[in-house]
């Protein structure tokens, strides 16, 4: 299992899969082959149905300017990734080079079906049962756990993503006007925070606050903006969200919420590496649910629960986002996406409260892993309508223009 720091990448949006990891490809040839004259780039599967809204064709172009480039939509060939994407450079006239990319999700990406040889497996443990044990036998907590496979230099890593998320989420709050697309959507996270700022009741204070994160990150990634993928861009809202409410409003020291973040992303890890954070492999449990897991978890931290606890939070986010579709209105990482985010931040600190209590009366009887493996069989049994091709549901119901 690679390091957590593939989980947290920053980086332009909307999509980790289908911005971010073609951008990567991008740079790719442009290292491999400096002295093309022209590429030529053909998207498939979902890269092909949702990339006008998703702006790939957008980055790939602005990635390999002022070199030109030819891009092409092909809808209809089968392959076995739905992010998949083939670039052919050229010279003068011949072909000089060609390679098959394929955006597994978090801005990773496969080249020639082989995975990126500068990142090399960290952890020799891939199962939450096995670290578990690990843990118990040797009395550390997790984050202590990551500290040993990590090494010393990771902390300034997770620093610069602690300040990251901040700094997404004050720039959406600031920000107003109309998200770019057709759909014409108003940004509300400005407004969501004043609302919340004359509410009453302390609880829907802390519930308004916590949704106008999750909505100024998913606001600034809708618009291209700086983000973190956590683990991925189109579920960027629901953990910066949870750290900026924990840092700002309930004052938790920056050591507790690092430490919190690193759990969280051993989560995320854990996701991809048993089964996917692809929206287009396995639907919006991959993305939103895998994020509501990571936040469970991130509070289950912050609040000094067991490691059996934590386990536990992070198993009722996923749980009870199985099935979730992907289903984005015109392609778009909008509806539902924004307001997705907002609610699975606040589902993140029912499932940490709801563990809490549940591992101090009654031993779990389903496990993350079991989780994590019936996710990844629940997203391969969902219909391609429903996994970010904006070929059914809310996209196929909800109109795309106003």
């Amino acid at each position: 299992m690679q390091s957590i720091r593939q989980i947290y990448k920053i980086g332009p949006g909307p999509s980790s899969s289908h911005t971010f990891g073609p951008m990567m490809a991008a740079k790719y040839m442009l290292e491999q082959y400096p002295q093309a004259m022209q590429f030529d780039v053909s998207l498939f599967g979902s890269l092909a149905l949702t990339g006008k809204g998703h702006l790939t064709d957008k980055i790939i172009e602005k990635t390999f300017h002022p070199i030109p480039c030819t891009i092409h939509f092909d809808i209809k060939k089968e392959v076995d990734h739905p992010n998949t994407m083939i670039i052919t450079a050229y010279g003068k006239q011949e072909v000089i080079g060609q390679h098959t990319f394929v955006s597994i999700g978090g801005g990773k990406i496969e080249i020639d079906g082989k995975k990126n040889a500068d990142e090399p497996d960290i952890y020799t443990l891939t199962t939450m049962d096995a670290i578990q044990a690990y843990c118990h036998q040797h009395h550390i907590r997790l984050d202590q756990y990551i500290d040993q496979v990590e090494g010393l230099e990771f902390d300034k890593y997770m620093h610069k993503i602690f300040s990251q998320m901040l700094k997404t989420v004050n720039t959406g709050l600031k920000r107003t006007g109309v998200l770019p697309g057709s759909l014409k959507i108003e940004r509300i996270a400005h407004a969501l925070y004043q609302s919340a700022h004359s509410c009453d009741d302390p609880q829907d204070t802390n519930s308004l606050l916590l949704a106008s994160y999750a909505y100024a990150a998913n606001e600034q990634n809708a618009s291209g903006g700086i983000v973190v993928t956590a683990p991925t861009m189109g579920s960027c809202g629901v953990l910066p969200s949870l750290v900026y409410h924990f840092y700002h409003d309930l004052k938790y020291p920056k050591q507790t919420i690092l430490q919190g973040l690193k759990v969280a992303g051993l989560i995320g890890n854990l996701v991809q590496t048993n089964a996917t954070i692809s929206g287009a492999k396995a639907g919006c449990q991959a993305e939103v649910g895998a994020a509501c897991a990571m936040g469970a978890a991130f509070v289950a931290s912050c609040q000094f629960q067991t490691n059996e606890q934590i386990e536990c939070a992070a198993e009722i986010g996923l749980e009870h986002h199985l099935g979730l579709t992907c289903d984005p209105v015109g392609g778009y990482v909008m509806i539902p996406c924004i307001e997705r985010n907002a609610v699975a931040a606040q589902r993140s600190i029912d499932a940490a409260r709801l563990a809490k209590y549940l591992r101090n009366v009654k031993k779990n009887r389903v496990s993350l892993d079991m989780v994590i493996q019936t996710m990844n069989l629940t997203g391969k049994k969902l219909p391609i309508e429903l996994k970010e091709s904006a070929l059914g549901g809310l996209a196929v119901v909800v109109p795309d223009k106003q």
